[in-house]
């Protein structure tokens, strides 16, 4: 009766969590102008929805952008067919995303607004299956805090709201190792499908999530070696397991989808648009007569593939794979902790985690990290179990703990070694499962009573020694219960002060939401998601009069503006003195220009640095703790605004008169 009791109570609460997240998404969605993503998701996914035809950004897989265009479909909106972008030009996404949105006579923010429904759908099955997930491993009640840290958390609120596939891989990942770990505790063939299936559907969220096909080979190998260690019978009966799953994953859910996807796209056109693509990739074709190296031979299969009409859906597929591959060897210009670089280093990931989570969020976690480290380090009592045996029991008894912590393990590994280095959003993936991590040691932790053993007789001394000892312990377990109410609350609290401004969320060590650009920028603080917002300024100060706007977005300022908007640039030197009195440019922008490069980067052209401003207008003198500690405590000083639209948009009043000729160097 009291099981029953928990499990309705804990549904309830996971349904006003739910409620809560997506009425937080729901008023930052309705305020966010598109960002720089959204410019080509949306596009490529109303062109897989409503022409089966995938030659617009096939560097990610279709499930997210696909749904998110499903209810744009009923606006019929018009899709500039007829357009360069979609004939002639190569994966124009960008230029196909412009004229769609804002050049084709349709009703931009209906379609963006509309277009987010599926993605904040998703958000809440991601929050579902969190704690569906964590309910196999720590049951109902519990279930409900790793629950809570993904529904209140501004990371995952922020970009749940868009359509892009950082969230959508994260729900892959959870709802895989769902379906995965049931089949594990319980084989059957229904539950081999089951799992299959889900494997299939994390594949078409995002390319990170072949991770998780390596993650099962090993777990495989890992309880192979156990079972043969263990002389059981059969030990090799995980190896066709995943074998299994893998495979129907990929044959009916990937290659179906993909088949649906290719099905009006020109055979040709795929075949040039492949080869165009992966033209450099690895080094380019071979010279005649000379063998390719192992890359570049998988690319030329790949072409090979585009033209067969059995493989063409794969080679689709297998090409999004080669771009990221493609995409990650480039690197990416990124503003970092003071200084312009093509990657952030080893550094980037763990401190991105460090500042953009909240700060009752990281303690559930290091908490929990210390305590599972100290139960793992600690000496064995005399008399107990071997270090053998103990690995063992500890994969008995805790397979999905170790499975999850290996994937968690294995994807920051190659995070950090990654160069691509442009937002916290791609951690997401692993994020749920940490917290589900840490869920489980407070568990244990808060749960656990010290009492002394029985048997100190009946004596009213030993009786009283006894209720001493439960009374200590309860108030201690109270005391731990009340310590994670507390942040808990925090954790809300701290959520709700940030709203709208998810994307932008920093927590106190970066000097909170409003102060993070210091340290970074590009979608972890400005996507261009504050468009709208200059426009609402821009009606509020009527009498400002045209606005130079230097946007790093996927809106488009003149739709949004009108007449109001000049488009600006640092060559173009200082509005005032072409009647301009307003500049509106976009913090990462801005960051970018007026930062110096890392040591060994070459530095910018002296006419795109922002020096005219920062003449006119010295960087603001402003310190940070953080910053202190990092070796540059004013990292990331810009010229202070007169005005900010959001938070990523800074607004300068200009005076004429000052030099419009850019300074040379930095």
């Amino acid at each position: 009766m009291f099981r029953k009791a928990t499990s309705i109570f804990a549904r309830w609460a996971l349904v006003l969590i739910c409620l809560a997240a997506f009425s937080f998404m729901w008023f930052a969605a309705r305020g966010d102008s598109a960002i720089m993503d959204e410019l080509a998701h949306i596009p490529a996914g109303y062109g897989y929805v409503h022409n089966l035809d995938y030659r617009l950004n096939p560097e990610h897989p279709p499930l997210v952008k696909a749904l998110a265009m499903l209810p744009v479909l009923f606006l019929n909106p018009v899709f500039p067919t007829q357009s360069a972008a979609w004939l002639t030009e190569v994966n124009g996404e960008w230029d196909m995303g412009t004229q769609f949105l804002y050049q084709s006579g349709n009703h931009a923010s209906a379609i963006i607004d509309t277009a987010r429904i599926f993605p904040m759908i998703i958000t809440l099955l991601l929050i579902i299956f969190t704690y569906a997930l964590a309910s196999l491993v720590m049951g109902d009640l519990w279930a409900l805090l790793p629950a809570v840290l993904v529904g209140f958390s501004p990371n995952f609120l922020g970009n749940g709201h868009y359509v892009t596939t950082d969230v959508g891989a994260a729900f892959g990942v959870v709802f895989a190792f769902y379906y995965f770990l049931k089949f594990a505790g319980s084989p059957s063939h229904r539950r081999l499908w089951a799992a299959g299936l889900a494997f299939g559907v994390a594949q078409i969220t995002k390319f990170s999530a072949p991770f998780i096909a390596i993650i099962f080979v090993f777990l495989a190998i890992v309880f192979w070696i156990r079972d043969l260690a263990a002389r059981r019978r059969a030990p090799w009966r995980w190896i066709p397991r995943i074998f299994f799953i893998i495979v129907i994953g990929y044959a009916f859910v990937v290659y179906p989808a993909y088949l649906l996807f290719t099905l009006h796209y020109p055979v040709a056109r795929q075949v040039s648009d492949t080869t165009a693509i992966l033209g450099s990739f690895a080094g380019g074709p071979p010279a005649a007569g000379t063998a390719c190296h192992f890359m570049r031979c998988i690319a030329d299969a790949d072409v090979w593939m585009a033209g067969n009409p059995v493989l063409r859906p794969l080679a689709e597929y297998l090409l999004g794979i080669l771009m990221v591959f493609q995409r990650i060897s480039g690197g990416n210009t990124i503003y970092f902790l003071g200084h312009v670089a093509q990657d952030g280093g080893w550094i980037y990931f763990p401190l991105l985690f460090l500042i953009k989570e909240p700060i009752p969020t990281l303690i559930i976690i290091f908490v929990a990290l210390a305590l599972g480290l100290y139960w793992i380090l600690r000496p064995e009592p005399p008399g107990g179990r071997r270090r053998g045996r103990r690995i063992r029991d500890y994969l008995d008894e805790h397979f999905a703990e170790f499975s999850m912590a290996s994937f968690v393990i294995f994807y920051w590994g190659y995070s950090i070694h990654s160069t691509l280095n442009i937002g916290i959003r791609h951690l997401l993936p692993t994020i749920p499962l940490i917290y589900i991590l840490a869920a489980g040691v407070w568990k244990k932790w808060v749960s656990r009573a010290s009492l002394p053993p029985a048997g100190g007789g009946d004596s009213l001394a030993a009786i009283m020694a006894m209720a001493g000892a439960a009374a200590r312990s309860f108030i201690v377990s109270a005391a731990k219960y009340a310590v994670l109410v507390m942040l808990v609350i925090w954790l809300f609290l701290e959520t709700a002060f940030a709203a709208p401004y998810f994307l932008s969320y920093f927590n106190e060590f970066a000097g909170g939401t409003w102060n993070g650009y210091h340290f970074v920028t590009d979608s972890n603080y400005d996507w261009g998601q504050d468009l709208l917002r200059l426009r609402t300024w821009a009606d509020a100060h009527p009498t400002a009069g045209p606005i130079a706007v230097d946007y790093f977005g996927g809106g488009d300022p003149s739709y949004y503006l009108g007449a109001r908007e000049i488009n600006w640039s640092s060559a173009k030197g200082n509005p005032a003195n072409h009647g301009i009195r307003w500049l509106a440019v976009s913090v990462n922008t801005l960051e970018q220009a007026v930062s110096p490069p890392a040591p060994g980067e070459t530095p910018f052209n002296a006419s795109a640095t922002y020096s005219w401003l920062t003449a006119i207008r010295p960087p603001a003198t402003t310190t940070s703790l953080l910053g202190t500690l990092l070796g540059n405590p004013r990292m990331g000083d810009l010229p202070p605004p007169d005005a900010r639209a959001g938070t990523s948009i800074f607004l300068y009043h200009l005076a004429p008169n000052a030099s419009s000729t850019p300074a040379a160097g930095r």
